[in-house]
């Protein structure tokens, strides 16, 4: 969803315009890996991020842009009770993935 303002004496200063082709690319790259992650569903994966940070988990749902992984929580139990939350989704930008490593476990 987007808004446009209208009027209402209102300036603006663009502060970033992302360049059409880089646009492009983002968006094919965005494309390939839901593909990927969508044939790779139910699947223990290791994913590594543009900063570094590395998550193991299980692809739940990859949806507009982003990828849900499941993670286990250490020690299995919550505030709530043995088995109530025992996974954290973890949700993941498709664009910032560096890479992504099928586990076979």
């Amino acid at each position: 969803m987007s808004i446009q303002y209208q009027g209402h004496g209102h300036k603006e200063h663009i502060l970033h315009q992302m360049a059409p082709s880089h646009t492009q690319s983002l968006k094919s790259t965005r494309d390939h890996i839901h593909h990927l992650c969508s044939k790779h569903m139910n699947q223990h994966i290791r994913v590594e991020t543009i900063d570094g940070d590395v998550f193991e988990g299980i692809i739940v749902q990859c949806d507009r842009g982003i990828l849900y992984l499941k993670q286990p929580i250490e020690g299995g139990h919550r505030a709530f009770g043995p088995n109530y939350y025992n996974n954290v989704i973890l949700p993941l930008v498709l664009y910032e993935l560096l890479v992504i490593t099928l586990l076979y476990i």
